[in-house]
């Protein structure tokens, strides 16, 4: 990874454009600074440092903790995470969204992506007044009104569509996928906040202690093995034979090759994990939206609202961190079978195979090949389905050590992905470069 870096970096075309997205970047991470209109920022801190549980923890980090200043960036780019995934799900029941998705090629994405845009910001307007009505009450805003309120309002939108245009300008004239790497930045901008946790764990109260250092090299280690579990699953594969039939077409032989179906152990990445966290989270904000004088109650909606938290806090009691943590592991299980099967179809690939005269070796085609594909396909699912639910529990039952590494599963399994994603798009530029000089030679 570091010689493709170093490599990239002697090239001037890709060297031009890392510089580029670097500046993007600065500009996002600018912006998390910039508060919105009408902020009291003093009694913002004081709220934020009094708060004991939030249904926002991994929206915070995904911006880099913008939403805990408030910032014109405080909903990031999570109205279009949510528009593209609602966009995804209508395809699979629109027929026509779904045909211009298949064959209506590059203007087919381009209305997609105008369709997922315009959604992101209808999405964004409903989050933003969320936002504004969830803390309108808490004293944050000086002079609270209709004025201030569409102050705020406009602001959290405009950021909202700023870091969609930075993201386009990123895939088109940057390196990698432009919202991926925002989400990549505000998560790893976290990591300062992580390190000094560990210092202080270390160090402790009464100066360094041995319980200290022990815990602190348990916590890099497990990282360690966890970051190589997430590369292990991300990058490996099962390659299932074709062999294709030779054909004699006038006096010329066609086919007689041996190639193979790449099937990934998370096919599905971390978008079942993405999924299952919105819905496990939606309660709570609608509660918080619309009830919330009852949350600090006993009855129905106030325990709906502690289940619905206990996916980002350890402030609720182990009845309902357990219930959520099965809920959520349930989910998570479901999507990923969901989404698998909903972008790799068994039985149109064996259609394909056949129409075009292959077969895997020791299996007939039709209905044999698809059954063969569907077995395959459901042993690496229910395993990439049990390593995702894995990560993404696992720091849930942290937060009960008292101790806060500022990452969760969800981060872990977007950063080693963007990463990869990342120096798989450097690799491909340099060799786009060098065949490009070979041929201008």
């Amino acid at each position: 990874m570091f010689k493709t870096i170093k490599n990239a970096w002697k090239t001037p075309e890709v060297r031009r454009r890392i510089l580029y997205t670097l500046l993007l970047i600065v500009i996002f991470r600018l912006g998390c600074y910039i508060a919105v209109p009408g902020v009291d920022t003093i009694a913002l801190g004081e709220q934020m440092s009094s708060a004991t549980g939030s249904i926002t923890g991994l929206i915070n980090t995904i911006s880099g903790g913008a939403f805990s200043r408030l910032s014109i960036f405080s909903m990031t780019i999570t109205p279009y995470i949510t528009a593209s995934i609602v966009i995804q799900l209508l395809g699979w029941i629109i027929p026509s969204l779904e045909k211009m998705m298949k064959e209506g090629g590059e203007a087919g994405k381009q209305k997609i992506n105008k369709y997922t845009k315009m959604l992101s910001i209808v999405l964004g307007l409903v989050e933003g007044l969320g936002i504004y009505i969830s803390y309108s009450s808490s004293g944050i805003f000086i002079n609270p009104g209709f004025l201030t309120g569409s102050m705020v309002v406009l602001s959290l939108i405009t950021g909202t569509a700023i870091l969609m245009w930075l993201g386009d300008q990123i895939t088109n004239k940057g390196i990698g996928n432009g919202i991926s790497m925002i989400i990549f930045v505000g998560i790893i901008s976290r990591l300062p906040s992580g390190i000094i946790t560990l210092w202080n764990i270390v160090v402790g109260e009464t100066g360094i202690s041995t319980v200290g250092i022990v815990t602190a090299l348990a916590i890099i280690i497990g990282a360690i093995i966890l970051i190589a579990g997430v590369v292990f699953v991300q990058e490996a594969e099962r390659k299932v034979p074709v062999q294709y039939a030779k054909k004699v077409v006038g006096r010329k032989m066609y086919g007689g090759q041996n190639t193979h179906i790449p099937l990934k152990l998370a096919m599905a990445g971390v978008m079942p994990v993405i999924f299952a966290s919105s819905f496990m989270t939606f309660p709570a904000m609608i509660i918080q939206i619309f009830a919330a004088d009852k949350i600090g109650g006993t009855g129905f909606i106030a325990g709906l609202y502690n289940f619905s938290i206990a996916t980002s806090t350890s402030s609720v009691a182990w009845g309902y961190s357990l219930a959520n943590a099965i809920v959520y592991l349930l989910l998570i299980l479901g999507f990923t079978f969901f989404y698998t099967y909903a972008t790799f179809n068994p039985a149109e690939v064996s259609t394909n195979i056949k129409q075009n005269g292959g077969f895997i070796p020791g299996i007939r085609a039709g209905k044999p090949t698809t059954d063969y594909l569907t077995a395959i396909l459901n042993k690496l699912t229910w395993f990439g389905a049990l390593f995702l639910s894995l990560i993404a529990i696992l720091p849930m039952l942290m937060r009960f050590t008292n101790i806060d590494i500022s990452f969760g599963g969800t981060s872990i399994l977007i950063v080693v992905g963007v990463a990869l994603e990342t120096v798989q798009q450097l690799e491909s530029q340099l060799v786009m470069r060098h065949y490009k000089g070979f041929l201008e030679k």
